[in-house]
């Protein structure tokens, strides 16, 4: 057995719902799977339709008790959540580790970005606060926010513990509760966090329904639930679009995939610009992270020069055991998402890119079983390929060549993805230039890849709808209510609104 990783427990979780931990009510399990070598690491109970209005029924019950609390009461509790989360680091993040194929240290960060971000939620909650709108003299007119109730969360592969715990909070310190589903790919952790928000929280507060897609179907479709939040890929988020527009009017945010582009002029530091481009394409996670920068779009004058340093920086990325410390890049999460991989990698071949590192399996006895990729780097790439234009959500980089500042805005928003974007300039005025025409919600001047605290993140087309991290996300889980008052002594006016 592998000397990071002595001891490999086999894990059975159990779904949190009103306050129990609960297996699916007709037995069916789901089993999690291993990316580093097949094995089956544990299972999780396969949450049926009945499941899951259990679970909005539960929520539902508890939601008027939760709303009546103060806010004080409400961000006590999430500290304490976050406290007992903390508590755990480091089982949670050895574990999501194994399942998710990540590398440790990373996701030891995640744990500790998620309480952050609850923190934040809990004190950012005081400015859920209306108005007053001076239209009449004879009227106040004033707005309030209310929760909406019941707030359904589909969670992805790739963060699990820190996007369910981070996303929690702002959804019931604004007075909801809600239903989680988490990823069927890696949903071991989810457990964990159920025994903790059975600890912490009163009971139908947090429920935590495990499954597959039917399971997160039947959250998506549930009359009751008239707000849904999902991190995931653009295909999915139509088909949650829809499936919610089917059984209700409900209010749906999307933070989808994103083939975001690093744009670097030719002032600009090549070794900085190398740094961050392998930097920003996550090679931690694999290069599954939905902000990954895929695209290095360099100036003619820097090109050569920027790329060579690319691959020096690559060529040192070690794959190894995601418990190893030394190890910079694990697995690729899923079967399907490991086929996926090596098909686009096999499609920037026939299209005429330049393979430059990579392109295959790794060699050596351990990388004979798992879903293992070799960090990719392809040059000679344009947007006439596929490979430029598609979201591959692995270990591959694809590396463009453009003349001036035109060409770059122009191949930069060649897509129909819109999530990230990254200028590299030491010119103020091309900088602000470039990062306005750029089609991304979020764009980093001589940076990348960092979230800041408030911050609002979120795409452009079809990278999503919606923003997260900031206090538009507290805003988007209440809806707005007008209250009309007509003074004392007042007269009826039907003019008076005009």
């Amino acid at each position: 057995m592998n000397a990071v990783n002595p001891v490999q427990p086999y894990v059975t979780g159990l779904m949190l719902i009103g306050g129990e931990l609960v297996e699916s009510c007709d037995g069916q399990w789901l089993e999690s799977i291993n990316p580093a070598d097949e094995s089956v690491l544990g299972r999780v109970p396969l949450g049926s339709a009945a499941d899951m209005a259990a679970a909005v029924d539960a929520a539902a019950a508890a939601q008027p008790a939760w709303a009546a609390l103060s806010m004080a009461q409400r961000a006590a509790y999430i500290h304490k959540l976050g406290d007992a989360i903390l508590a755990r680091t480091d089982e949670i993040a050895k574990l999501e580790s194994l399942d998710t194929g990540n590398t440790v240290g990373p996701m030891r960060r995640d744990v500790n970005t998620a309480v952050d971000r609850m923190r934040f939620a809990a004190g950012l909650a005081y400015e859920l606060k209306g108005e007053t709108i001076p239209s009449t003299p004879g009227n106040i007119h004033l707005t309030i926010r209310q929760p909406y109730g019941v707030i359904g969360r589909i969670i992805p592969f790739n963060h699990p513990i820190g996007f369910a715990a981070s996303r929690i909070a702002p959804a019931i310190i604004s007075g909801n509760t809600i239903v989680v589903k988490p990823s069927e790919q890696s949903p071991l952790s989810a457990s964990i966090l159920g025994e903790i928000c059975r600890q912490v929280l009163p009971a139908g507060v947090v429920n935590i329904v495990t499954g597959g897609r039917e399971t997160g179907e039947a959250l998506v479709r549930h009359p009751r639930v008239k707000r849904i939040a999902f991190i995931g890929q653009p295909p999915s988020g139509m088909a949650i679009q829809k499936a919610a527009a089917e059984t209700a009017v409900k209010y749906v945010t999307l933070e989808l995939g994103g083939k975001n582009p690093l744009i670097a002029f030719g002032d600009a530091d090549p070794d900085k610009i190398a740094a961050c481009s392998v930097g920003g394409m996550n090679f931690g996670w694999q290069g599954q992270s939905c902000g990954s920068m895929s695209r290095i779009l360099l100036h003619e004058s820097i090109h050569d020069d920027v790329v060579q340093r690319i691959l020096e920086r690559v060529r040192k990325i070690k794959l190894g055991h995601p418990l190893d410390p030394q190890t910079n890049m694990g697995p690729v999460n899923n079967k399907a998402q490991y086929r996926k991989v090596l098909s686009y990698i096999d499609l920037g071949r026939t299209e005429g890119a330049k393979l430059l590192h990579g392109g295959g399996v790794p060699t050596g006895e351990q990388f004979q079983r798992g879903y293992w990729v070799e960090p990719t780097v392809f040059g000679d790439v344009t947007m006439k390929m596929r490979l430029a234009k598609e979201e591959v959500f692995g270990p591959v980089m694809s590396i463009l060549k453009f003349r001036d500042e035109a060409d770059a805005i122009a191949m930069a928003n060649d897509i129909d993805l819109g999530l990230t974007a990254a200028v590299w300039t030491n010119d103020i005025n091309r900088a602000l230039r470039v990062a306005q025409a750029v089609q991304a919600g979020y764009v980093w001047v001589n940076g990348v890849g960092q979230h800041y605290r408030g911050v609002p993140y979120g795409g452009f087309k079809n990278s999503g709808v919606g923003r997260e991290e900031g206090i538009s996300e507290l805003l988007s889980y209440t809806e707005e209510k007008v209250i009309n008052i007509v003074l004392g002594g007042a007269e009826y006016n039907p003019a008076a609104g005009h």
